[in-house]
């Protein structure tokens, strides 16, 4: 019997000790918030079964679901290079935000991407309706 892969701790509304918080430093409608929020709402299971399905010893995978709204996030303000997002996720506040701290390497977001691209795409495509719906996009 396997044990199941742990996630790294990922928490996107911690607040820091200074400033108070990094959702401070976003306007109340941004497109960061929309991202966490329609993120929070997909199916991610088929990348999690993935995810558990490897062996459970070595580094602890970030997780699926801030990876998913980093690359989703990237996409929409057309930031699509791994090392671009990594970058961003040091020096841009809505990646930072979604992050929630983290800082994961190009290679980790690279990886990512290409393992799980078949569920990324539809999960793309759900948040793409959602945004639809919403009357945010035509």
């Amino acid at each position: 019997m396997s044990a199941t892969k742990q996630y790294r701790q990922w928490h996107p509304h911690q607040p820091f000790l200074f400033p108070p918080s990094p959702h401070d430093w976003l306007d109340e409608g941004d497109l960061a918030y929309f991202i966490l929020d329609v993120v929070d709402a997909l199916d991610l299971s088929a990348i999690e079964a993935a995810i558990h399905a490897k062996d459970a010893r070595g580094n602890r995978p970030y997780h699926p679901k801030m990876m998913t709204a980093l690359l989703l996030y990237g996409y929409c303000v057309g930031v699509m290079s791994s090392r671009k997002i990594e970058k961003a996720t040091y020096r841009d506040v809505a990646f930072r935000v979604i992050a929630g701290g983290c800082h994961p390497d190009h290679t980790r977001i690279s990886e990512f991407r290409r393992q799980h691209l078949s569920a990324l795409e539809g999960l793309f495509v759900q948040a793409v309706l959602a945004a639809q719906k919403m009357g945010l996009i035509k």
